[in-house]
């Protein structure tokens, strides 16, 4: 397993759950000062920054990328895959198709969060999950493209009522034949939704391919009350090789939040 750290650019996320906001090249200094093995980016799109510029500064601190959001289509422009608005739905999923090319570019996959909406009103949960389902397929099949997956994130029930399991969501992935899309484990969003962590774990199996590294009160792990040891044995049992990346909030400072994670993680993960 790897060690990621969350690098934001967008100004309406400057509350949100990822740790260095300042410009790219000093958020890039301060991980590979660390001694990260990658980075996770939150862009406002993938015009934002040219691609090169992300290869050099990836280069020159010895980070991977890990993935890339796409949650700015959510809190820049309010667009949902599952929008009632057929114009809309058509807006946000060439959001996550571009930011798909952005990160394959990378080799890097793109991460669906909270894009993906929810239903109620007007909106049926059998007509959400159907336009749900259209965009997967479209993603999953450009994901393939690049030779990547496409990361799909179960949230918690006050965030989205698609999925909040990741059982649900990996049969979900495996009944459309998404086989491009593997499933982001957030510890955070777990914490809320699942009765044990590691049995969800190991229920998901080879469908985790990304992992939230955030305690239960999404800060740095060892600054809440998550048991890890039952975590790190699901992922080592289910063969997991992938990243454990901080999406959490920068408390008490950024600085101290990424250094409380690379810490946990080299205690937990060696």
């Amino acid at each position: 397993m790897k060690s990621a750290i969350t690098l934001a650019q967008v100004p309406e996320a400057k509350a949100g759950p990822f740790v260095f906001h300042q410009p790219l090249p000093d958020g890039f200094a301060r991980a590979g000062k660390l001694g990260f093995d990658a980075v996770e980016l939150f862009l406002p799109g993938p015009d934002f920054i040219g691609l090169e510029e992300v290869k050099s500064m990836s280069a020159e601190h010895h980070l991977d990328i890990a993935a890339v959001g796409t949650g700015a289509g959510m809190v820049q422009h309010g667009l949902s895959l599952t929008d009632p608005d057929p114009g809309k739905r058509r807006e946000a999923l060439d959001f996550v198709l571009s930011m798909i090319d952005f990160g394959g570019q990378l080799g890097a996959p793109a991460i669906l969060g909270s894009m993906q909406g929810r239903w109620g009103g007007e909106v049926s949960r059998d007509q959400s999950l159907t336009w749900l389902t259209e965009a997967l397929q479209a993603a999953d099949e450009r994901a393939a493209r690049h030779n990547v997956s496409f990361i799909y994130e179960p949230l918690n029930r006050y965030e989205t009522n698609q999925f909040n399991q990741l059982a649900p969501a990996a049969a979900y992935l495996d009944q459309h034949k998404l086989d491009h899309t593997v499933l982001l484990a957030d510890l955070f969003h777990m914490n809320i939704e699942e009765p044990d962590l590691g049995e969800a774990l190991l229920n998901a199996g080879a469908k985790v391919g990304h992992v939230h590294f955030a305690d239960s009160n999404r800060q740095a792990i060892g600054f809440g009350h998550t048991e890890m040891t039952s975590v790190l044995a699901a992922l080592q049992e289910i063969g997991y090789s992938g990243y454990l990346s901080a999406e959490i909030f920068p408390l008490p400072d950024a600085d101290t939040a990424a250094r409380q994670t690379i810490e946990a993680f080299r205690q937990l993960v060696g």
